[in-house]
């Protein structure tokens, strides 16, 4: 579910997100992706102009890598001073077995604020239910050499 929360500025109190959108303006988004049995977080600039300084608060600690780095306190979330239009940084978060082994937080919501380059200050709020991937069914790759 994406929640926006337009904040007019006093160059252009009568500014909407719609209208914004329209005339080409950054548009940040956080996603969890699911491929083949392992959980990334992707903060990516959906729109067409760049963002600038971009950080991300989720509502949960999220810990990953087997529970050996909490990657809600990863530098990426707190200030990425520069993103460009349709870009993306992505950075792993564990395996899902292992995140839902380990009872992680499945309803996650996480808070976006930018800027673009007149620097008009942009939030979003959006909510992840990771409870969606638990049951997906993958191949997990042959290994190579010989398996533990």
């Amino acid at each position: 579910m994406v929640q926006r929360k337009p904040q007019k500025t006093k160059s252009d109190p009568h500014s909407t997100p719609t209208a914004e959108v329209a005339s080409g303006r950054p548009e940040v988004i956080v996603e969890f992706l699911f491929d083949r049995g392992l959980l990334y977080i992707s903060v990516n600039n959906i729109g067409n102009r760049p963002a600038l300084s971009v950080s991300v608060k989720f509502d949960k600690k999220i810990l990953g890598l087997g529970g050996t780095r909490e990657i809600s306190a990863l530098a990426v979330f707190k200030n990425i001073e520069f993103l460009g239009p349709q870009r993306e940084i992505v950075s792993l978060l564990d395996s899902s077995s292992s995140y839902f082994r380990r009872k992680q937080p499945t309803k996650i919501s996480a808070l976006i604020t930018y800027q673009d380059l007149e620097k008009r200050r942009y939030e979003i709020s959006i909510k992840h239910d990771l409870e969606i991937y638990r049951d997906l069914v993958f191949v997990e790759p042959a290994c190579e050499q010989q398996c533990d």
